[in-house]
């Protein structure tokens, strides 16, 4: 039995079928829902017969399937993006518990709102060079570029920790947003370039839930970190810069050999491997244009299309709940009254925790049903429930805590949902490359929103803050319906035009998902 590679929701042309035996299916987490769609009986991996829109046959290569290529696929790409962003979002956010041991008293800046101002400069240069750190991406390969990053954020997040002044401080937490510019777009945009679409969705989540991973991580080190206290004559949250800034930059010397580049350029896959995955994943999203260097005129094409503008607000909505819960969490944990500075940080790690296995949940469902505008809006449900109940109840711990758990795993669940929903149904490399950049570099305007919603003189109860959170999160829900209605209408729109339009292949590779042939995952 031959199986078609295409995805369930599409209504291409037939162009392109692959044999594959179904013994040879592992059953694994990334793999369980792909060996749902695998022919159930097979006469034998590796052969095919079907062509590809130039001629040239698909064909799985005779000495492995298409599901071990694709396991060997998640254990050279997935980790190793994972643990690189982990790193990335813990020098982002320990300084909320580097605040808890000490930092604003210390540094002075106790007075008015220089901490949150501390934190809203590293969004200037983190907006401002997402588009350009992609393109820079795509001509220095991945490996290259994101190991650089990952080596300067590392060494901006230790001279963190011997900051002496305000200005100091002010400084480096502008070169952390300069070198973390790349880390998220370029991560997501690279993984795009690996899968199909209908695969995508668990990899974007476990790789998204590295932020909902290192918040946990980060509350448990803190904790352990903050003991040293007075070591070397520095305070505890000295330590926690430090410590964890040379974590960064040791792992980058190393990433620098293992970070993955696109399917065309590694050396792990033999030629007609790389052919192979290649080939599946033009069936999937059409040419990629890898080869073609990119120009302005391509960039400004992309905004021509008003889905990307919608994308950047679905994603923008959720950004000032998830940065909100990010940096003021343990702060409004502490408010509570009950605990002390390691305990606030050790209950911090709970709702991280649940937020990562909610995610994965909810993704594994997302895959298995090709789906994504309801497991988008689900969990945006669940988020405004917990901002709800935070509003409106006060100076009661018992109900409150719990509501920080609806929280998280509401907003760091349709994150990542929002995002891979967004960029696989980008086709192509430039239009996934800009569009990715666009989304998330507009979407964290938000957090400079997110950063001065919740200032000192509202505390304890950051009713303002509260009210802000559930207005952006109902931004983001508008425009995922938006979006939705926008992509159903094209597809409608596409089943009613003739896909033989004597378009030549390199045309249909610079139209990408406005093709003829594309239809979008709804």
């Amino acid at each position: 039995m031959l199986l078609d590679l295409r995805p369930r929701h599409q209504h291409h042309t037939p162009i392109g079928e692959v044999k594959i035996s179904s013994a040879d299916i592992a059953s694994r987490m990334f793999s369980s829902n792909e060996k749902n769609t695998a022919a159930q009986d097979s006469d034998g991996p590796g052969a095919s017969d079907g062509p590809y829109e130039d001629g040239l046959p698909v064909e799985c290569p005779a000495h492995t399937t298409e599901a071990k290529l694709v396991q060997r696929i998640d254990l050279h790409v997935i980790p190793f993006l994972c643990i690189m962003y982990l790193l990335a979002f813990l020098d982002r956010v320990n300084i909320a518990n580097a605040n808890v041991f000490g930092l604003s008293k210390e540094l002075k800046i106790t007075d008015g709102n220089k901490y949150n101002t501390a934190l809203v400069i590293f969004f200037v240069p983190y907006i401002l060079f997402e588009i350009p750190s992609n393109i820079l991406l795509k001509k220095f390969r991945p490996r290259i570029w994101l190991s650089i990053c990952m080596f300067g954020f590392g060494m901006v997040t230790m001279l963190q920790g011997f900051v002496q002044n305000y200005s100091g401080l002010l400084a480096t937490r502008f070169f952390l947003g300069v070198f973390e510019t790349g880390m998220f777009p370029g991560a997501f945009y690279l993984i795009g370039m690996w899968y199909r679409r209908h695969e995508a969705q668990k990899r974007y989540s476990f790789f998204f839930s590295s932020t909902t991973l290192a918040g946990a991580f980060g509350g448990l080190l803190a904790s352990a970190i903050g003991k040293m206290e007075g070591v070397g004559g520095y305070k505890g949250w000295r330590w926690i810069f430090i410590l964890e800034g040379a974590l960064t930059v040791l792992v980058s010397l190393f990433f620098f050999f293992l970070l993955p580049n696109f399917p065309e350029e590694v050396k792990w896959l033999t030629e007609d491997e790389r052919t192979f995955v290649r080939r599946r994943l033009q069936l999937d999203q059409g040419q990629s244009a890898r080869e073609r260097p990119m120009s302005a005129k391509d960039v400004g094409n992309v905004f021509k299309d008003p889905k990307i503008i919608v994308g950047g607000f679905m994603y923008l909505g959720l950004i000032v709940p998830a940065y909100g819960y990010a940096y003021f969490s343990p702060g409004i944990i502490q408010s509570f009254g009950l605990y002390s500075p390691i305990q606030t940080q050790l209950h911090s790690v709970p709702p991280w925790a649940a937020a990562f296995g909610f995610a994965m949940l909810i993704a594994w469902f997302s895959d298995r049903l090709k789906h994504r505008f309801l497991f988008a809006i689900f969990p945006i449900c669940i988020c405004i429930t917990g901002f709800a109940i935070l509003l409106s109840v006060h100076n009661r711990p018992k109900i409150q805590y719990p509501a920080l758990f609806l929280v998280a795993m509401g907003a760091y669940t349709a994150m990542p949902v929002i995002v891979c929903w967004f960029n696989m149904n980008l086709g192509g490399h430039h239009r996934r490359s800009v569009g990715s950049a666009w989304q998330v570099g507009f979407g964290n305007i938000g957090g400079i929103i997110a950063v001065f919603a919740f200032l000192k003189k509202d505390a304890p109860k950051y009713i303002t803050g509260y009210a802000i959170c559930i207005g952006f999160v109902c931004l983001s829900a508008t425009s995922c319906m938006i979006y939705f209605i926008m992509c159903k209408m094209q597809n409608r729109k596409k089943d009613k035009t003739p896909t033989n339009l004597g378009l030549t292949d390199y045309e249909k590779m610079e139209l990408g998902d406005l093709g003829p042939d594309y239809r979008y995952l709804l």
